[in-house]
């Protein structure tokens, strides 16, 4: 079976987007030199998470795509052959705003874009006021390492965007992502809120029979004051029946690197034929709002 390192990279994320950029770039160039030849990073992580308020100073982290960022990330991905997905926070046009995922391949190319088609907007995650949803539609790109797909965070709350990447031949599904506890509520609610977004990124592992990657960043955050957001880490990669391969701290900077074999994916494929078996005749109702 064919086998491929997978470099996740979980950190912290200081208020300076140069020497987060500085920082990123250089776990991308550690872990490539460490064997993984698919590096994802974590979620808009040149920055702080600025989404916890409104502020239309925070425009002015965005950058155009291909930008500078990109342009760094090629330079290592041609250098060390390595495919590389990375999170930016994307300036399309004037007033026009995307959280946006670059997938660059092994020979520096960049093979495209997935711009975040799910936007959340709770208590200090207000992303509607920063980011248009994503009009790319849900992706898989052939890499030198395999197919992958990308979705970014809030998406990975939602079988039908994983579903339908992995439709389209992904063997690994990405979720850059930055999510956390509200501090206050940690413990009454933190053990079920990470159990469940742990557990609904296993699913799309079972239900697709592909491997899943999900990057987190740690750290309390607090840009705005008040108590912050406390973001769990825990970045972890799924096997093809859902389990849990190896995953992060909860606290700490890590470069999580995971083998993985991708004849798996077929052979769970095979085992387990939920593709074959799905009802498309009887899913219409899947495109509307509600069924009364």
């Amino acid at each position: 079976m064919a086998k491929v390192t997978l470099g996740l990279l979980q950190h912290a994320c200081g208020s300076a987007p140069g020497a987060n950029l500085k920082k990123t770039l250089a776990l991308t160039e550690k872990a490539a030199k460490q064997g993984a030849r698919i590096i994802c990073t974590q979620e808009l992580f040149r920055s702080q998470y600025f989404c916890q308020s409104e502020e239309h100073k925070y425009f002015d982290l965005a950058e155009s795509i291909p930008g500078p960022s990109t342009k760094a990330f090629q330079k290592i991905a041609r250098k060390y052959k390595v495919v590389i997905v990375a999170s930016l926070f994307e300036k399309r046009a004037s007033g026009l705003y995307h959280n946006t995922a670059v997938i660059i391949d092994a020979d520096g190319k960049l093979l495209g874009i997935y711009r975040k088609m799910h936007i959340p907007d709770d208590p200090l995650f207000y992303e509607k006021f920063y980011f248009t949803p994503g009009d790319t539609g849900f992706k898989a790109w052939e890499t030198k390492y395999g197919k992958i797909g990308v979705l970014i965070c809030w998406d990975q709350w939602y079988p039908e965007g994983a579903r339908l990447t992995a439709m389209q031949g992904a063997e690994i599904l990405f979720y850059p992502t930055a999510i956390g506890w509200h501090p206050s509520e940690k413990k009454k609610n933190g053990i079920d809120q990470h159990g469940a977004w742990e557990t609904i990124q296993r699913s799309h592992a079972v239900a697709n029979g592909c491997y899943v990657a999900a990057v987190n960043r740690i750290g309390l955050e607090q840009p705005i004051g008040g108590d912050g957001l406390e973001f769990w880490g825990q970045s972890f990669v799924a096997g093809t029946s859902g389990q849990i391969l190896a995953k992060a701290s909860i606290d700490k900077e890590e470069m999580l690197l995971v083998p993985i074999e991708l004849g798996k994916v077929d052979v769970t494929r095979t085992h387990w034929p939920f593709l074959r078996d799905r009802r498309i005749d009887a899913y219409g109702g899947l495109t509307k709002r509600f069924i009364d």
